[in-house]
């Protein structure tokens, strides 16, 4: 199984909750609807990746997104993630009212930093990915639709997290393609306290 790292300690998921349309500003870039609900999909284990890859088929968007580490239940870690999707195929699935598997959950589509504990406020956190040394995101628990606590009591309605298990909490505007050689910076801040910071280039 594939493995993050929380405080130093190799991880294993046994699956990523993914929640899509959580901020107003990404859901019109996108053209999209306001959902009623928390948009629930999964990423499972095979697409935990230390490293971005690009694709020489089809066009990949990165997604910045703050992301949590669940232990007992409850947001334990915080970290820095990336939701890799093809989005040309995602549209073709949307389009056909198809579930999004095919550009969501496939190998190596979920990137993260190192988690670390945190016991702060949840929404004192942000986030910012730079992309080429220029400012591509920028994002707040605040500007959510639905809080990561919110998210976390609606997933477990009906889904049971294991211990080491990961939540995304959606990504804001500026998403786009990546390709190789792109140099990637994910950050997570508690108000103005950089806690978290990871570097990536795309192979």
């Amino acid at each position: 199984m594939n493995s993050i790292k929380f405080n130093s300690k190799d991880i294993f998921p046994s699956k990523i909750v993914c929640v899509g349309r959580n901020y107003a500003s990404h859901i019109r870039e996108l053209n999209n609807e306001v959902s009623k609900e928390p948009v629930i999909f999964l990423k499972p284990n095979s697409s935990i990746s230390t490293d971005i890859y690009s694709s020489i088929k089809d066009v990949i968007h990165f997604e910045g997104e703050i992301s949590f580490l669940i232990k007992s239940g409850k947001l334990m870690g915080v970290g820095f993630g990336l939701d890799l999707t093809k989005r040309e195929v995602q549209s073709n699935l949307r389009a056909e009212g198809l579930p999004w598997d095919r550009s969501k959950a496939f190998d190596r589509s979920a990137v993260f930093s190192d988690f670390i504990t945190y016991t702060g406020d949840i929404m004192d956190l942000n986030m910012e990915l730079y992309i080429n040394n220029k400012l591509a995101q920028k994002a707040d628990s605040k500007s959510m639709l639905n809080t990561p606590n919110q998210i976390l009591k609606e997933v477990k309605s009906f889904l049971s997290f294991e211990d080491g298990d990961l939540l995304m909490s959606g990504t804001p505007q500026g998403v786009g393609p990546i390709k190789t050689g792109d140099k990637l910076k994910g950050r997570v801040f508690e108000k103005e306290e950089l806690i978290i910071e990871k570097l990536w280039t795309v192979k």
